[in-house]
């Protein structure tokens, strides 16, 4: 499943020149890698809690063989403990056997991936995810650092006055990496006019966010959002500005004073952060983003690009663990009320319902699966589905359920119940994934689905159509003509439609018949 720590390096090092300087890479497995580029300067000091502003240059050649520092935070399964504010960083990936153009002609160019990496907008790092595969089929990938959590998301009245907005200072971040992309990748053999933006969980958030904002206008020409429907309504700015007032309390500066914010240490902030998987989205802030996602996909108020949108069949079982099991939480028939109010934050009462006439305990085979179908309909599959009703009436839309039940788990070690195709399984189909747990190799049948995915994704970046020649036919989505979802299921994926995956989820019980 995934290929070794080292390959010979065959074709020797190769050095490309950015805006900001020459940089030398390796080639790796008919992969030429750069790594730990400067795509901004280092968000330190006074520069904390500020949008980001260009990277420096620098004179002789940079070595580009070795990541950089990760953006801060605390040690997950998700993620790599880092306390370095020197985080904004990129790495680019790119075919061996590209020739760099000689001229400014395009020809020859190839499609460009930028990939936005899960975590909560708390933890992750762009070198968890190696993309040769994807690669392989002819596409230059860039993964990238951005900031996480209170220094990335983290919005105040002191901040705000400053620059006219706060709390999208990680959102910022991928913006401005995606303008270095802009005039950089085409020294590297990437097309600056064909640039797909990718992410999962946080990431597609994040994807959906760069549709809605009007600073991201002309930087992306096709979206893919891999489990993003989580939030569709982000907080505004003055509910995030409270937050981060008791924050600022928090960490000692009652004052609310920037400068007494700027000098708190970096540990201070990450051990009175809040952990939840939604403490820092981005912000309804009126400049970086007008309008909520779901507010501008329902009105056309977007950038209008390609996408494919999806999301896998029991995301929310990842969470069934992490949330509950391993907290020591019990999850049985007496606690599953509560744990549906919990993780719903809905009244004792509305779970109870929901747990005798929807989700009843004889239909499933455990309480934690049947929590985690619970979760994954309400919070995942159905507003997956929302979204692309509301793309579709203005982009070409395409929509998947990822849905093997035995993808093997490569971040959680065994927590008693099946993890099925849990939130995040796909990312081993694709990348060569940093695992936090060892997995089992995959089935024959495995390796098929995941040579079918990275086809679709490339193939969609490449032409704005996931369809190939070598894999099952992708039908756009169109809930008038062709309400069809790719499954993608056993070595070939099937189609289905759209009622049906409404009725396996139970969308009308969540308002999304």
């Amino acid at each position: 499943m995934h290929t070794s720590a080292a390959h010979a390096d065959r074709g020797g090092p190769k050095t490309i020149v950015t805006d900001n300087g020459p940089v030398r890479g390796v080639v790796d497995d008919e992969v030429r890698s750069f790594r730990g580029i400067p795509y901004a300067a280092p968000p330190v000091g006074a520069a904390r809690w500020q949008p980001p502003s260009a990277a420096a240059h620098w004179n002789g050649l940079r070595d580009a063989t070795a990541f950089a520092p990760h953006c801060p935070q605390g040690a997950s399964p998700f993620g790599l403990a880092s306390q370095s504010e020197d985080c904004l960083y990129l790495n680019v990936y790119a075919p061996a056997k590209h020739s760099e153009p000689e001229s400014e002609e395009k020809q020859g160019l190839s499609p460009v991936m930028v990939w936005l990496h899960p975590g909560a907008f708390l933890y992750g790092e762009g070198d968890d995810y190696d993309p040769r595969g994807l690669v392989k089929q002819g596409a230059v990938v860039v993964t990238l650092n951005y900031r996480l959590g209170a220094l990335g998301f983290m919005a105040h009245p002191a901040f705000t006055s400053e620059s006219g907005t706060s709390g999208n200072f990680g959102l910022q971040d991928q913006q401005a990496a995606l303008r270095w992309v802009r005039s950089n990748i085409q020294a590297f053999g990437g097309d600056p006019a064909n640039v797909t933006i990718f992410g999962e969980s946080a990431g597609a958030v994040s994807v959906h966010a760069h549709m809605a904002s009007p600073d991201s206008a002309g930087l992306f020409h096709r979206a893919i959002a891999q489990s993003g429907g989580y939030s569709l309504t982000q907080p505004t700015l003055a509910t995030a500005e409270t937050e981060g007032k008791a924050f600022a309390t928090a960490v000692g500066c009652a004052s609310q004073d920037a400068a007494c914010l700027r000098a708190v240490p970096v540990a201070t902030l990450l051990a009175n952060q809040s952990t939840s998987p939604t403490a820092y989205l981005p912000k309804v802030d009126g400049n970086v983003l007008p309008m909520s996602v779901s507010s501008a996909f329902a009105t056309g108020q977007f950038n209008r690009v390609p996408v494919i949108e999806g999301s896998t069949h029991d995301e929310f079982r990842l969470f069934v663990a992490t949330s509950f099991v391993f907290k020591g939480i019990p999850v049985n028939a007496v606690t599953y009320p509560s744990l549906i109010a919990a993780a719903l934050s809905v009244p004792l009462s509305t779970a109870q319902a929901i747990a005798t006439y929807y989700y009843p305990l004889a239909a499933y085979p455990s309480a934690a699966v049947a929590l985690g179908a619970v979760g994954t309909d309400a919070a995942f599959a159905c507003n997956t589905r929302v979204t692309a009703r509301l793309l579709s009436r203005y982009v070409p839309t395409w929509v998947y359920e990822f849905n093997d039940p035995n993808a093997p788990q490569v971040f959680l070690p065994p927590a008693g119940f099946p993890y099925g195709a849990y939130h995040g399984a796909e990312l081993s189909y694709l990348f060569d994934v940093r695992e936090s747990v060892a997995a089992p190799a995959f089935t024959q049948a495995q390796e098929q689905l995941a040579d079918s995915m990275k086809q679709y994704w490339t193939s969609f970046a490449r032409s704005a159509d996931p369809n190939t020649n070598g894999a099952t036919p992708w039908a756009a989505y169109a809930p008038a003509t062709s309400d069809t979802f790719l499954s993608l299921s056993g070595a070939t994926p099937s189609a289905y439609t759209g009622t049906a995956f409404g009725a396996d989820h139970k969308c009308a019980v969540w308002g999304s018949p």
